[in-house]
């Protein structure tokens, strides 16, 4: 990207000068209350600030990267490159959490037989590293991660230990829904029976089997499978074949379907109406539970449950209490893609968050696409009805989906200004950030298997050139970044800081400006969004321009319903600062005079 990007001169004129989230006023009282997020004495927030770590990737510094190369060849990251410096930074960044991924051990092609575990079936298996939601073992830790890969659940705990040692809270995946072809414990805890131990496989279902089977056919694996060059496999048998996770009860799945997985048994018939038998609790139930329950002890501080909609709210319903009656610190997320069962998988269900993709992400995608209009933005506060909005995760990048900086997406960075200022303040809910998306990652190869398709891989051996230059051969000090990315990062930096710091975003309530502006000159209400977050401590407004070519230029009216609710006076003269610079605008009962760059953001404190 060259400087004369629009949103790259805006931020270079009025970030890094006297912008908008100048770093030179991030005093010792915004570091506090950034701080505040972790104190266990500290007056609840949901505002969490999440960074997800690919952890496979985060520490990878070889730069070969050859399609379908093999872990010596491209190379892989390690727990132990995950040092108290990176840690330390990550913390100066402003994050509260840490959500590891690809933590538990799952199937990849390379052999670890040599340190006593069994060799997986390349032809059940998706790319050389595999995929970190095709389970191996519950009880155990990906060996790809070890550098002493007999003592890989030592130096996990270490990182643990490391990680809480830096003020921040440690999140990883729990796949509830389905695990790998060929899952088999051997870590699992004395006493344990093994998940699929003792199963009737003559019938299709049972509530005390954890598979669904297919009595009679064995499992065949799909048309189109290949194996990475010059890698050779012994046939994959299966008898009899299991259902495959993405609830597909056929012998044969398509190469599209998540073949390399077999469906868990919560006690639902899929096969006569989706029949429920919950009562005795069901043998899945207990043993997720008791998984659940291992890695809570061990001092993780949440999970991100896979697909969690795959499995039944009653178990959720069932489940989480159990887990928080023994840590009632830890933080339950859902993926879940159905606005309609939203409120079930927080009330009935237990979660704390819930993904906000079918939702704001992709309201703001739209927009940063030129294809949507701040309307989508109302859509969605709207049908949250207002009760569950401090339960939605924020976010613009994970690991499912395209690279903001790719062609599939924006083709530029600095388009998230906007989307993500708006992501970050629009409510109470925690927001999440994806590891190099405050860099511009942009894949522009095919990796192997995860293709050229604008996400960074989970599937291959990979290193991430943009988060090399900022981890700069484990100084974490950014020294191979360029001007262009520095600056990025530190408008993520400022963010952060500002959610940390603003009392309003963290716990205050919410008002929609738009319809109150609709016939303010200059306010184009396709492009620009503006509101207000207040509570009794501080009121602020923001204005987001999603335009990426014209300035915005207009008068900002708050009605007299909004100003009784941050309980002002509307009659009286208020001041209204932007709380990153000096410059303040006063007004009575007229409009705020603001303008706004392409791209620009604006937070005015009101006194």
């Amino acid at each position: 990207m060259t400087n004369d990007n629009p949103a790259f001169r805006k931020f270079s004129r009025r970030t890094f000068s006297t912008g908008l989230f100048a770093a030179t006023v991030l005093s010792n009282e915004v570091v506090k209350a950034a701080h505040s997020l972790l104190n266990p004495t500290a007056t609840r927030t949901h505002k969490l600030v999440i960074y997800q770590i690919f952890t496979r990737l985060f520490g990878n510094q070889n730069s070969t990267n050859k399609p379908w190369g093999t872990r010596d060849e491209n190379g892989v990251g390690k727990f132990n490159d995950i040092t108290d410096r990176a840690l330390l930074e990550l913390k100066k960044f402003g994050v509260s959490h840490v959500w590891y991924t690809g933590i538990i051990e799952h199937v990849l092609m390379t052999d670890y037989s040599a340190e006593g575990i069994r060799k997986d079936n390349p032809m059940v298996v998706k790319g050389r590293a595999g995929s970190p939601y095709a389970i191996k073992d519950y009880y155990d830790v990906d060996p790809d991660l070890a550098v002493d890969v007999k003592n890989r659940m030592q130096e996990f705990e270490a990182l643990l230990k490391r990680t809480h040692a830096n003020g921040l809270k440690v999140l990883i995946d729990f796949i509830p829904n389905h695990l790998a072809r060929e899952y088999q414990s051997d870590a699992k805890p004395t006493g344990v029976v093994d998940i699929g131990q003792h199963e009737d496989k003559t019938i299709t279902f049972s509530p005390e089997n954890n598979f669904y089977y297919l009595p009679g056919e064995s499992f065949q694996v799909p048309d189109g499978v290949s194996l990475p060059p010059g890698l050779a496999a012994e046939p994959y048998v299966e008898n009899p074949a299991k259902a495959t996770g993405n609830d597909v009860f056929e012998a044969k799945p398509n190469v599209g379907d998540w073949y390399e997985t077999v469906k868990l048994n919560y006690g639902v018939d899929y096969q006569n109406n989706r029949r429920q038998y919950f009562d005795p609790i069901p043998s899945t139930w207990r043993r997720m539970r008791d998984i659940l329950l291992f890695w809570a002890k061990k001092g993780v501080d949440g999970f991100r449950c896979d697909m969690a909609e795959m499995v039944p709210v009653d178990f959720w319903g069932w489940a989480i209490p159990q887990v928080k009656a023994a840590n009632p610190s830890v933080v339950f997320i859902a993926e879940i893609y159905n606005p309609k069962q939203y409120k079930a998988y927080v009330q009935t269900g237990k979660f704390d968050y819930l993904y906000d993709k079918v939702g704001l992400y992709d309201a703001l995608r739209r927009l940063m696409e030129g294809k949507g209009t701040t309307a989508d933005i109302t859509n969605v506060w709207k049908n949250e009805s207002g009760d569950i909005s401090e339960h939605m995760l924020r976010f613009l990048e994970n690991h499912d989906e395209q690279r903001i900086a790719s062609r599939f997406f924006a083709n530029d960075p600095w388009v998230a200004v906007p989307a993500m200022t708006l992501a970050a303040t629009l409510h109470t809910g925690p927001v999440m950030l994806y590891f190099g998306q405050e860099l511009g990652v942009n894949p522009t190869k095919q990796e192997g298997f995860q293709g050229d398709d604008g996400r960074t891989t989970i599937f291959d051996y990979w290193g991430v050139p943009e988060y090399q230059a900022w981890t700069n051969g484990g100084k974490f000090d950014g020294g191979k970044l360029t001007d262009n990315q520095k600056k990025l990062r530190q408008f993520y930096h400022q963010l952060n800081h500002l959610v940390g710091a603003s009392d309003a975003i963290r716990t205050g309530g919410f008002y929609d400006l738009q319809a109150a502006n609709a016939a303010s000159k200059g306010y184009n209400q396709e492009q620009v969004f503006s509101y207000l977050r207040h509570s009794n401590k501080q009121k602020l407004l923001i204005i987001c321009n999603f335009d990426k070519k014209n300035s915005v230029r207009t008068s900002v009216r708050i009605p007299a319903d909004a100003w009784q609710k941050m309980k002002l006076s509307a009659t009286k003269t208020h001041s209204f600062t932007d709380i990153f610079r000096t410059k303040t605008k006063r007004t009575g009962n007229g409009g705020v005079p603001v303008e706004l760059p392409p791209l620009g953001v604006l937070v005015l404190e009101i006194k």
